[in-house]
C-alpha cells in the first residue's frame, strides 16, 4: 500500500481482508460493530422534514450495499478508517436524498456544512441539545428540562456552523479525537483546541441568556 494511507489495525483489518474475499460473516461482523454509531449519525443528519418519508435504516442498508460493492476499491487505497469510510458514504446518500426531496428548500436554508472530507448535512441542533443534556426521567423535572433544552438548542443555532459541527462530531456522533481530526482535516491537537473553543463559546452564549447556564450545564 502507498505511504500516507490509513490502515485499520487488529481484528478490523483481518475482517476486512476476509470480507473482500467473499466472507459474508466477516462483513456482517464489521457492520454490526459500527451499526450504532452510524445509525446515530444518519438519524441526527436526516432533515426533520423527511422523517415521515425516509427511514434511516433504509439509508444504512443502501450504504452497506454500496460499501460491499466498493470494498476492493477501498482496500486498494484506504485513505480513511473503515468506519469513517462508511460514514462518508452514508453522508453522500443523505445529501442526495435531501437534494432530491427538498431541492432549493435545502440550499436556501443552508442545510449543508463544508468539511475537509466534503459536504455533509448539518446535525440536528435538537438532537445535539438532547445529547449534551443527558437523560433525566424524573417527572418533576420534565417541564424545567424541556425549557432548558429549548434554550440550549437556541444557543447552538446561534453558533458558527463549524463550532456546532465540532460539538456534533464529539458529543452526538461520539467520534474520538483522532476520528474528529481526520474528518476536519487537522491534527489531533488542533481538533482538541477546536473542541474546547466550541465548548467555551457555547458556555459564553448560555451565560449571556436570562437565567444563566441552568442546571444542565456542568
Amino acid at each position: 500500500m502507498a505511504s500516507g494511507i490509513h490502515v485499520d489495525s487488529g481484528e478490523t483489518s483481518d475482517l476486512l481482508q476476509q470480507a473482500v474475499q467473499g466472507d459474508r460473516e466477516s462483513w456482517g461482523a464489521l457492520l454490526q460493530r459500527h451499526r450504532g454509531r452510524l445509525g446515530r449519525m444518519v438519524a441526527a443528519r436526516l432533515d426533520p422534514r423527511l422523517q415521515s418519508r425516509v427511514d434511516p435504516s433504509d439509508v444504512m442498508q443502501e450504504t452497506y450495499l454500496e460499501a460491499w460493492s466498493r470494498l476492493p476499491e477501498y482496500l486498494q487505497n484506504p485513505a480513511m478508517p473503515f468506519f469513517l469510510w462508511l460514514r462518508f458514504l452514508a453522508g453522500q446518500k443523505l445529501i442526495t436524498l435531501h437534494r432530491h426531496h427538498l431541492g432549493r428548500q435545502m440550499r436556501d436554508a443552508g442545510r449543508e456544512i463544508s468539511l475537509y472530507r466534503g459536504m455533509l448535512p448539518e446535525a440536528s441542533s435538537a438532537a445535539l441539545a438532547a445529547q449534551l443534556m443527558g437523560h433525566d426521567t424524573r417527572p418533576s423535572e420534565a417541564a424545567v428540562r424541556a425549557e432548558q433544552k429549548i434554550r440550549l438548542q437556541e444557543a447552538l443555532n446561534s453558533m458558527e456552523p463549524l463550532d456546532r459541527e465540532v460539538l456534533a462530531l464529539r458529543h452526538l456522533e461520539q467520534l474520538d479525537l483522532a476520528e474528529t481530526a481526520h474528518v476536519l482535516g487537522i491534527t489531533e491537537s488542533g481538533a482538541s483546541r477546536r473542541h474546547l473553543r466550541a465548548l467555551k463559546r457555547l458556555k459564553d452564549i448560555l451565560s449571556s441568556l436570562p437565567g444563566g447556564l441552568g442546571e444542565f450545564w456542568p
